[in-house]
């Protein structure tokens, strides 16, 4: 009988893992994703495979009794709390996370055995290769704003920041490290770059609300718009403490100097 650290799961977690740079907190459980009450009334926080909270991001792995009717895992002729059997349940409660993590402001993403390399019983062949490259366009975004965000994110967790809940909810990304802030407004491609650079320095000088120089603020761009973005002459931004990163087209961060 194997277990949970060398199943089919734990191998696409540990890929997604490889493809975000951050560690998963897995099977994690949330206060607000609840199971239905059982005979005593308590409601069990239902775990998900995979949380990365520096991405914000749940990916399920849903293996093929996610979809289908099988026996051996559904036990028909035995009634959970919720008063039908495992696999209606199964899909009860996949709708429930299918529904409330989006709600609560988390990025959800369904990893299927088609998406992979897997056999007709969806067990998978792990061609790690393939399927890592699979990955990268399952977890991919579908705005290039995100994909800078996301970028960016990654670049700050492997540099020692905590990505945060924003003090602004407007704000794209908010990290510390120890005594640290940085507050980032991002943008993607545009054929507005002028117009996006101008309301992207307004965004950051509207968060500027603090005088503590501990804190400073990035403007995170694409490689496309390195150029209007460093219209704001550098003396200027020194002395507002906000600082220019460029994404490059294949995912690399740059800090821009002076």
């Amino acid at each position: 009988m194997g277990t949970r650290d060398d199943s089919d799961e734990a191998y696409v977690v540990g890929l997604c893992s490889k493809v975000l740079g951050e560690a998963a907190l897995t099977q994690h459980k949330f206060d607000w994703l609840l199971g239905d009450p059982g005979t005593s009334g308590r409601q069990a926080k239902l775990p998900v495979d995979a949380y990365w909270p520096g991405h914000q991001l749940v990916v399920e792995y849903r293996e093929l009794q996610h979809g289908q009717s099988m026996p051996h895992f559904d036990k028909p002729d035995r009634l959970t709390v919720s008063g039908v059997h495992r696999g209606e349940q199964r899909a009860l409660y996949d709708a429930r996370r299918d529904a409330e993590i989006p709600a609560h402001g988390l990025r959800l993403v369904v990893v299927r055995p088609a998406n992979l390399d897997a056999d007709s019983r969806g067990r998978l062949r792990r061609s790690t290769a393939s399927d890592l490259a699979a990955l990268k366009k399952i977890l991919a975004h579908d705005s290039d704003e995100d994909r800078v965000t996301d970028t960016f994110r990654t670049w700050l967790l492997a540099e020692g920041w905590t990505p945060i809940d924003p003090t602004d909810r407007c704000t794209n990304l908010e990290a510390i490290r120890g005594q640290e802030r940085l507050i980032c407004e991002a943008k993607g491609r545009t054929s507005e770059k002028d117009t996006d650079a101008d309301i992207a320095y307004g965004q950051l000088l509207r968060r500027m609300t603090s005088q503590d120089p501990r804190i400073r603020y990035a403007l995170v761009v694409p490689s496309s718009s390195v150029k209007v973005a460093e219209r704001v002459p550098a003396h200027v931004r020194k002395l507002l403490r906000i600082d220019v990163y460029e994404v490059t087209d294949d995912d690399r961060v740059r800090q821009l100097t002076g």
